[in-house]
């Protein structure tokens, strides 16, 4: 299978009001796939989605924050949604967990609003990303060479701007998932 990933352990990072489209059919995939897939929040328990414009379904927690060890995993998803990467970017562990992929090389996929806690890195400068059109100005700010397509890959860093983009999104992600670490990736 092409896109097999039996080897590999992917961390989910989510915190409460992510976008639940952009959650469910990307770990679908990932799981479809093969990889072993882990959903770590700063919350315990569950974590609450946001589907269009209400609350939608209650997900699982595999392992807190606290406990998550980004060393342990093979790549990143953020999926996005307004409220989850602001709580995210505020939250110094999760920054700090979204900085080791960048320090090691191993690839991340980002979709909608989740590049905001890629910003608190400190490791886009330079990168060509997309994202939902309203944060692009933040991006920019950020060094990024922001560009308006379904899907930009970048060194291994996978971006997309909406649910509309989860097709192409989670094609993209299983083939930088399976490459694995990108040396020009590491850009810290």
């Amino acid at each position: 299978m092409e896109n097999n990933l039996s080897e590999k352990k992917i961390a989910i990072l989510v915190s409460h009001g992510f976008e639940e489209s952009e959650f469910t059919q990307p770990k679908k995939a990932l799981e479809e796939a093969g990889a072993k897939v882990h959903v770590i929040s700063p919350e315990t328990g569950k974590v609450k989605a946001w589907s269009g414009k209400n609350w939608g379904g209650e997900y699982d927690v595999d392992m807190s924050l606290d406990q998550a060890k980004p060393e342990e995993y093979d790549g990143l998803l953020l999926p996005g949604g307004v409220m989850n990467p602001d709580h995210l970017r505020a939250n110094e562990k999760a920054v700090g967990f979204a900085r080791h992929f960048f320090e090691s090389g191993k690839p991340i996929a980002a979709i909608c609003h989740a590049p905001w806690l890629l910003i608190e890195t400190g490791a886009l400068q330079g990168r060509t990303m997309t994202s939902y059109k309203s944060i692009k100005t933040d991006l920019m700010n950020a060094g990024v060479n922001w560009v308006d397509k379904e899907v930009v890959v970048d060194q291994g860093l996978v971006t997309s701007r909406n649910p509309d983009d989860i097709p192409a999104f989670n094609r993209k992600m299983l083939e930088e998932f399976r490459e694995g670490v990108h040396e020009e990736q590491k850009t810290l």
